[in-house]
């Protein structure tokens, strides 16, 4: 009997053959593998599915996590760049590059705006109290500066170094100084001056009384004035009384400049040194808007010039540099008798040399040119140095004249 042998087939070509472990059939990939895997742990299908549930969610919330850091950081990158553009506008660097649009918040430039409009109608600067006088015999207003109180403090040590200019306006040809009273507030001056002019002219004068603070090494400041129309003033009887002091004038008359001079006197060889350091702000004499300046210096006594010195002439400035020294000898019982004449001149090679301004410097001089000359005898020995606003030329040989 023929047996008709079985086709052999081959396990791997049988569709219902079962892959031993370990083997991947070529169209199943990974997921068969899985699958097997799963199996032989046999656990059921539901945990798998479960399983794979909460993968996914722990996935996804990583993914937020990531997404809301990188939000986060956005943002206060953005605040940064909002806080960097507001300093900048208010500091006013960015004016230009913006196009001038102000960030500053509506109601913090107004706040600003009211700060620096804002008078000091507070600020207090003191007053001064003064007599006032006139003698029709003599045609002479005498003026009394008496004190001044509540100064304000000027200096770094909570202190002032007053003293009181006065004058009369429009001319302004007559000036005078009290003495300077170092360090407070409550100055005594207790001086009296003296104006020539006819009552006639009187009524068409004001009398301006300016407290200053003195200052050895730069500008004095003015602390504050009083202005007093001779026409409202009844003469019939003097008057004493006090007035506040109101913001006073940057300038009262034309500035001819000012010169820094060191003054040392030595008693025991008979040497009087000046030294003239430097000048600045000097008036314009020159049509080209500058100057030549140079210093002359006149020992005088009873009004006679004893010696003369010189300095060398700087060359188209206003601010001359010198820091050049004079001797002149004084034996000691003669330096109360004399004193020094400084002159600012203006170089010219044609014409006559211009003055610029003048000062008096002695012991019979006056405000900040006396107390120079006080403080170097009083100080022996040792230079002291001090800058001093120049007046006119007439208003100086005025002065020496009198002596």
């Amino acid at each position: 009997m023929n047996r008709r042998a079985a086709p052999s087939t081959s396990l791997a070509n049988s569709p219902n053959a079962t892959t031993a472990p370990g083997q991947t059939q070529p169209g199943g990939h990974g997921a068969n593998k899985f699958m097997n895997e799963l199996r032989s742990l046999h656990k059921p299908s539901w945990a798998v599915g479960a399983l794979s549930m909460v993968s996914l969610c722990v996935v996804l919330s990583c993914v937020v996590c990531v997404w809301k850091k990188r939000l986060m950081k956005k943002d206060k990158d953005k605040e940064k760049d909002k806080k960097k553009g507001n300093e900048k506008s208010k500091g006013g660097f960015d004016t230009e590059m913006d196009g001038g649009h102000d960030e500053t918040p509506e109601h913090e430039s107004k706040e600003t705006n009211l700060s620096e409009t804002e008078p000091k109608e507070d600020e207090k600067l003191g007053s001064l109290h003064f007599t006032l006088d006139y003698n029709f015999t003599e045609n002479t207003l005498v003026v009394g500066i008496l004190q001044a109180a509540g100064l304000p403090a000027m200096d770094v040590g909570g202190s002032s170094d007053p003293y009181v200019k006065l004058y009369l306006l429009p001319d302004k040809k007559k000036k005078f100084e009290t003495k300077v009273h170092r360090k407070t507030l409550e100055p005594n001056f207790d001086e009296t001056f003296t104006f020539k002019v006819p009552y006639t002219d009187l009524g068409g004068k004001t009398l301006v009384m300016t407290v200053y603070d003195f200052d050895r090494f730069s500008k004095h400041d003015a602390i504050g004035a009083v202005k007093i129309p001779m026409s409202g003033v009844d003469f019939s009887q003097s008057l004493q009384e006090w007035r506040d002091l109101q913001k006073a004038e940057k300038e009262e008359s034309e500035r001819l400049g000012d010169i820094c001079l060191s003054l040392r006197f030595v008693p025991t060889a008979g040497k009087l040194t000046v030294v003239v350091l430097e000048a600045k702000n000097l008036k314009k004499m020159d049509v080209g808007g500058l100057s030549d300046p140079y210093v002359k210096i006149h020992l005088m006594q009873n009004g006679k010039r004893l010696k003369k010195k010189k300095t060398t002439i700087k060359k188209n400035t206003l601010n001359p540099y010198y820091n050049e020294s004079f001797s002149f000898e004084v034996p000691c019982e003669q330096i109360e008798k004399v004193q020094l004449a400084v002159t600012v001149l203006d170089y010219d090679k044609i014409g006559k040399n211009d003055a610029i301004g003048k000062l008096l410097l002695g012991g019979n001089s006056s405000g900040t040119e006396l107390r120079h000359w006080s403080d170097m005898l009083a100080n022996p020995r040792r230079p002291i140095a001090q800058w001093h606003s120049l007046k006119p030329q007439d208003e100086v040989n005025a002065l020496i004249s009198k002596k």
